[in-house]
């Protein structure tokens, strides 16, 4: 201890002798009384947090060893490891309660040889029986005088000095109030509004604005109650509340021989709820006259207190130049520092100075030489929600870069990745200052350090101070106390992406809980990456130079289409394009029914996009590119995590040249349900907009009704209606007479009378033999000679390219194919096939063989990475059982895969068998989404029970059906050919209703409007196209929007990565736009858990260390954890934001309505009311009075 003080007294030498010989040389000037200079050795700071940190920079500036205090809570809070020394004080005590121990902080600096004490600011820091304590105890305050602080920081006294001094002052009460019933009385007596003010502290706590006399005595109770919680008492001050007045308070410095100076005036009108959020230096557009009034006033008030240190006298200024005496801040502002800024004068180094005996003119602070150079503004950044009613966010701060550069200081304490936010105190994170020559140019210095912090882990209140530094009344200084509330512009956000950060998370999920979408099969993706044929590159001038300055190739502009033919003519010019043209057309299929048919449908974005310029580039000749629409939709939304409308947009912009076609299930748009019309119709509409073109239109019944309102919605949108007969039978079979070739003949008729552009042939199941198709081809072209045929079938007995062929020479226009390396089995047929097949035939393609073959190269790389769902792992060929059995080709592997998945993988052919009987228990109905699940519900039904179709019909009235069958029954996807079959239906049914006649004919129109705004209450970053995908798939897109919430925009990683997570070591390139790729390295996985049952997972991002915690969902099942609150579940309440219970409002059994009262929790000294977001019955309560909450914690769950 001997040598630590020894290096103090050296370093303090310096600062010290010239603070000494400055005080020798007192004149009679100087030293209106006598004046002892003492010098100061060592500082405890009675505060914590950024204050703290403050005081101990000035210390060590003037060689003086500083000490800290810290409460068990802080004990990793750097402001302790910023001292020379750091003690524990309230050992046992709750956090806030350790700071306010007197005792417990005077012995501390006792034991520690501490000669003085500087209180900060809020606290202990206008406690007056504290100043005495530590004079009592022979240390000196930093501070004003015991007797000074207690008339000041008690308003009433403050008020009553006030108005002996001559100071103006607005009315209020003679003393402090401590009951309701004595705020009614002043209420009553003297009018509203008003104003309750904490009566022993400041900074917003306590403080309430009154209008209405219903609401004075519970704005008094919950005022005193943060008041005492705060100050450790729960008095207030009321005073009238003067309207639309600026916040003006005046710096003040007095020494203890009697000399007071000002350093100028700050507005801090930008206030929330009565806290200071913006504050600027000097106050803008004030009159000078006013000013020197104003000045003149607060030093008179503190020459006649005899106020000596720091302080800050407060006025509200009103337009007309009047102002009135507030109170007086007998401490440190938080705001100092713009004072600090542009006076160039440091108040913590005075108010040292000061304490030690140095006057103020010995220290060179005569008015004369106080000058305010230029304009500072100071942006409190807290750790609050604004986008949530600025509730306050805890936790760990895991990402933090600060924003610096010329003109910005930074005061902050924890601000490092890895801090913890507790709740136990202030949310103040960090105070940026900025200081320039003029006002505007101040708050673009502000705004340009804002926006370079990255705060991630716990929410800021950036965004909003961006806001109100962009708004054009504060770059004028026309602000007054209602600025805030009067600008609902300031709370419209941005919402900040985080996508590093969340992606990080994704990771971390899929390393410690394994795959976040359920894999099929044993087979890994491999770590290929597939080999991309280049395209064409653009070599002009223009583009080389563009190549220069971006580093990045430029294509040139893919061939002309038949995509511009219809943006150029519309439908009908293209149906005749079509029809005009020599040689057969193809569509592919690879990017949609393709991989439905082989991959369970799970091909990402990712993989589709990596090769659309090449498709752009190389099959300009195409009818279509099949690419939407059917499974494809909610799969997206539902294992894939991307947006099915990103994927469309996406795509369009990398293949400009070619129609996009899509699967419509008439009525039941892309799902498998009905909906009223205008989701249909306003589906359509926002589907061609966002680049879709051709809508096959088909329904699952062949149900009139059903197509032709699905064409109706396609055609009103401008889309290209193709209307599409769904086939079963065999029209060649003489046997088969319920699907004959009149039946679909005169259903081509009624398609082509509705208006279809084209007429589409859809053989779901790959029943279409090559006879077949001569005869139902012909027939229909035949009838039709100038409406375009377009056959779509599927390669699972093995003859689809037999079968294509037949129909184009039979006169189909177009048929569907998929790439050699996504053909066959239950996919189309092979593109290369049919294209070799017509090689030098009046019916060639066009397509260069050596095309496809590259094409094709891509997706056998490509599908190497889909193992998991590979049909393959079951399906090892095709089968010509699908003649018997009619299982629609993209229903097959899924079939097979259920079937696996409930038990019954080794008894598939049983299932198979079982489809067979189940279409026909059904009617012997046309088999595709959604009645195919019908029949494949049914099947397995059947199969799992040991039941025949003789049982289902003999016990029909005592089974409980799968609810598709009983819907089907009811009439929910329509009425099928030849009507429903008796007496199953009624057995099945029995008083069940029934539908008659379409199906969404009588639903109410979908309230567009409404559903966004349920939706944003939960996902306020909701568009149009997220409101669409839950009109389709109300739950699937809730887990989405909610997956996308917490993981970012996981579409950007690798299809590997994706699926299975990267490997400890392994580096990965993740692009997640034009100019921004992350450079992400797996690192470790912690083996230990924490409390709350996380593992931390470790990676390098950029090059910088990074990391997460995950919950181990298998190991922490054995842990008791309290249950997290479901996010978008208005059934389930959460905490808003950690804290402690105070009070619970409610039991079990309780009914409650809509916003009622459910919990009181208190956090960072604020009080927040918990309420029911839904009317019902409370169903379970979760938590106990006294509990600490984390963040989601779940309160109580609510029936309806």
């Amino acid at each position: 201890m001997q040598i630590l003080k020894a290096r103090f007294a050296l370093r303090a030498s310096a600062s010290q002798f010239q603070a000494w010989s400055s005080s020798r040389h007192r004149t009679a000037a100087t030293d209106t009384q006598n004046v002892e200079y003492k010098p100061i050795r060592s500082v405890l700071v009675a505060n914590r947090g950024e204050i703290a940190i403050r005081v101990f920079r000035a210390c060590t500036e003037l060689g003086i060893r500083s000490v800290a205090i810290y409460s068990e809570q802080d004990r990793l809070q750097m402001h302790r490891q910023k001292a020379d020394e750091s003690y524990l004080v309230g050992k046992g005590l709750p956090p806030v309660e350790a700071y306010l121990s007197i005792p417990e902080i005077i012995r501390v600096a006792k034991e520690n040889d501490v000669d003085a004490i500087h209180p900060g600011y809020g606290l202990l820091s206008e406690r007056s029986d504290f100043a005495q304590a530590i004079i009592n105890a022979g240390v000196r305050f930093i501070g004003p005088s015991p007797k000074v602080v207690q008339q000041m920081g008690d308003k009433v006294a403050a008020r009553k000095a006030a108005i002996e001094a001559k100071v103006p002052i607005v009315p209020g009460t003679d003393g402090p109030i401590t009951t309701k019933e004595e705020a009614l009385e002043f209420c009553k007596q003297h009018g509203l509004p008003v104003i309750f003010k904490a009566a022993y502290g400041g900074g917003g706590r306590g403080m309430r604005v009154v209008r209405e006399m219903s609401e004075v005595a519970s704005s008094f109770e919950r005022a005193s109650s943060e008041a005492l919680g705060a100050f450790g008492n729960g008095s207030m001050f009321i005073e009238r509340f003067i309207e639309r007045p600026r916040h003006i308070e005046v710096q003040l410095l007095g020494d203890k021989a009697g000399n007071v100076v000002h350093l100028y005036e700050r507005d801090c009108s930008v206030q929330r709820r009565h806290q200071k959020v913006v504050e600027i230096a000097p106050a803008p557009r004030l009159d000078p006259e006013t000013r020197q009034r104003m000045v003149d006033c607060a030093v008179h008030l503190a020459r006649y207190v005899g106020y000596e240190n720091a302080g800050t006298v407060e006025f509200l200024l009103d337009d007309k130049g009047n102002f009135y005496f507030i109170e007086v801040n007998a401490r440190l502002q938080v705001e100092h520092t713009i004072t600090e800024e542009v006076t160039g004068i440091d108040l913590v180094q005075s108010q040292i100075r000061v304490a030690e005996g140095m006057t103020l003119p010995e220290m060179g602070l005569t008015q004369d030489k106080i000058k305010a150079d230029g304009y500072a503004i100071q942006c409190r950044v807290t750790t609050e929600d604004p986008a949530n009613n600025f509730q306050p966010s805890t936790g760990r701060i895991e990402v933090f870069r600060s924003g610096e550069g010329m003109g910005i200081r930074l005061d902050s304490a924890s601000t490092y990745a890895g801090a913890i936010i507790s709740p136990y105190y202030d949310s103040l994170l960090v105070k940026v200052i900025s200081h320039a020559q003029d006002l505007s140019a101040s708050a673009a210095k502000m705004n340009r350090a804002l926006r370079e912090f990255r705060i991630r882990g716990v929410k800021t209140n950036i965004p909003f101070l961006l806001n109100v530094l962009e708004n054009q009344k504060f770059l004028n200084g026309a602000v007054d106390t209602y600025f805030i509330d009067e600008n609902p512009q300031l709370f419209m956000f941005k919402a900040s992406q985080n996508r590093a950060q969340k992606i990080l998370n994704y990771l971390g999920q899929v390393i410690v809980n394994g795959p976040a979408t359920p894999l099929a099969t044993n087979i890994p993706p491999s770590t290929v990456k597939p080999y991309i044929p280049p395209v064409p590159l653009d070599l002009s001038p223009e583009a080389i130079r563009k190549q220069e300055m971006t580093g990045e190739n430029t294509a040139i502009k893919p061939p002309r289409g038949f995509k511009q033919i219809l943006e150029e003519g519309g439908p009908e010019a293209f149906a005749k394009a079509v029809r005009d043209h020599k040689g057969l057309l193809l569509m592919d299929t690879t990017y949609r029914d393709a991989h439905q048919s082989l991959l369970a449908t799970r091909v990402r974005s990712h993989d589709l996009l990596a090769v659309s310029p090449y498709v752009a580039h190389n099959f300009s000749g195409l009818y279509s590119l099949e690419n939407w629409g059917g499974a494809t939709f909610d799969v997206a939304l539902r294992f894939l995590h991307e947006c099915p409308w990103e994927r469309l947009e996406d795509m369009r912009r990398l293949i400009p040249n070619i129609p996009f076609q899509m699967l419509l299930r008439g009525a039941n748009a892309v799902g498998y349900t009905n909906y009223p019309d205008n989701v249909v119709y306003k589906f359509c509409d926002m589907a061609v907009k966002t680049g879709m073109d051709i809508f096959r239109v088909f329904d699952s019944l062949n149900y009139l009704p059903n197509l032709i309102l699905g064409m109706e919605a396609a055609g009103k949108a401008g889309g290209v209606v193709e209307a599409a007969i769904s086939y079963t039978g065999d029209v060649s079979n003489p046997e088969k007479t319920k699907y004959d070739l009149k039946y679909y003949v005169n259903l081509a008729d009624e398609l082509v009378k509705a208006g279809t552009h084209v007429l589409g042939i859809k053989d779901m199941a790959g029943l279409l033999k090559p006879q077949a198709a001569k005869l139902l081809i012909s027939a229909i072209r035949d009838k039709h000679p100038s409406v375009p045929i377009h056959v779509h079938t599927h390669d699972t007995a093995g003859a689809g390219v037999a079968a294509m062929l037949a129909c184009a020479e039979a006169g189909a226009d177009v048929v569907d194919v998929a790439v050699d390396s996504m053909s066959g089995l239950t996919s189309q047929p092979s593109m290369g096939g049919l294209v070799a097949s017509l090689q030098s035939t009046p019916l060639d393609t066009g397509i260069p063989l050596q095309t496809v073959s590259e094409y094709s190269a891509y997706w056998e790389q490509a599908r190497t990475l889909y193992g998991p769902f590979e049909c393959t792992a079951t399906m090892k060929s095709g089968n010509a059982d699908v003649y018997i059995n009619e299982i629609p080709g993209g229903q097959y592997t899924n079939l097979q895969f259920q079937a696996f998945s409930l038990g019954l993988g080794s008894q598939f052919e049983e299932v198979k068998k079982a489809y067979r009987e189940a279409n026909l228990l059904l009617g012997d109905i046309i088999k595709v989404t959604p009645s195919s699940k019908v029949v494949g519900d049914l099947a397995q039904f059947m199969v799992q029970n040991k039941l025949t179709a003789d049982d289902i019909r003999a016990k029909a009235e005592e089974l409980s059906f799968p609810k598709s069958v009983v819907e089907f029954f009811q009439g929910a996807i329509g009425i099928p050919y030849g009507g429903f079959p008796e007496p199953l239906r009624s057995k099945i049914l029995k008083d069940m209703p029934r539908i008659e006649g379409r199906p969404g004919q009588e639903l109410p129109p979908l309230d567009f409007d409404k559903l966004k705004k349920d939706i944003q209450e939960t996902y306020p970053e909701v568009n149009d196209q997220d409101v669409m995908s839950a009109a389709m798939y109300p739950q699937v897109a809730n887990d989405y929007f909610r997956i996308r919430d917490k993981y970012g925009p996981v579409k950007h990683l690798d299809t590997k990565t994706f699926l299975v997570g990267p490997n400890v070591g392994e580096a990965i390139e993740v692009k997640i736009e034009r100019g921004k790729t992350l450079d992400i390295k797996t690192l470790a996985v912690s083996d230990e858990m924490t409390a709350a049952g996380e593992r931390e997972v470790f990676f390098e991002l950029n090059g910088q260390l990074r990391s997460v915690f995950i919950r181990d969902e298998k190991a922490s099942q054995e842990m008791k954890i309290h249950p997290k609150a479901v996010k978008g579940d208005k059934s389930q309440v959460g905490a808003p934001m950690p804290g402690t219970v105070l009070t619970i409002k409610v039991k079990e059994g309780d009914k409650v309505d809509k916003g009622q009262a459910i919990a009181v929790l208190s956090a960072m000294k604020m009080e927040m009311i918990v309420q029911a977001p839904q009317a019902g019955t409370i169903k379970s309560v979760s938590i106990t009075n006294g509990q600490k909450l984390e963040g989601d914690d779940l309160i109580c769950t609510i029936e309806e």
